[in-house]
């Protein structure tokens, strides 16, 4: 008989259905010119890695992407001469860096479910 199979500590390692929908949401919203908004799928896929996701790669990049979210974010709000909205001052650099770093936190997302033993 194995322990391992059925303890609680194998099934808890399971990533939320939040965490993939925010990883998949943010690159889409900052792509489609709905960049402010890009921050709550962010901020969703960030406290769920930490909160609740024991794989340290997930919780990695879902830092990495908020950090290179609130970049673009810090900056449009501290400059006083800034766009009236974050999606036409954002400089497409950060576009870029923050759809890779969602990208890696998609890949790392689909490492982590693959690694799980199934039921």
């Amino acid at each position: 008989m194995s322990v391992a199979a059925t303890s609680p500590a194998a099934t808890d390692r399971r990533v939320p259905r939040a965490v993939t929908i925010g990883a998949w949401a943010v690159p889409v919203m900052v792509l489609a010119q709905f960049a402010l908004l890009a921050g709550v799928p962010v901020v969703i896929a960030l406290v769920g890695a930490l909160t609740r996701v024991r794989d340290r790669a997930v919780r990695l990049t879902a830092a990495l992407v908020a950090v290179a979210f609130a970049i673009p974010l810090t900056v449009w709000l501290v400059r006083p001469d800034g766009a009236q909205s974050l999606s036409k001052d954002i400089h497409p650099a950060f576009v870029a860096l923050i759809v890779a770093a969602s990208a890696a936190l998609v890949f790392t997302i689909h490492r982590a479910r693959r690694r799980l033993p199934t039921r």
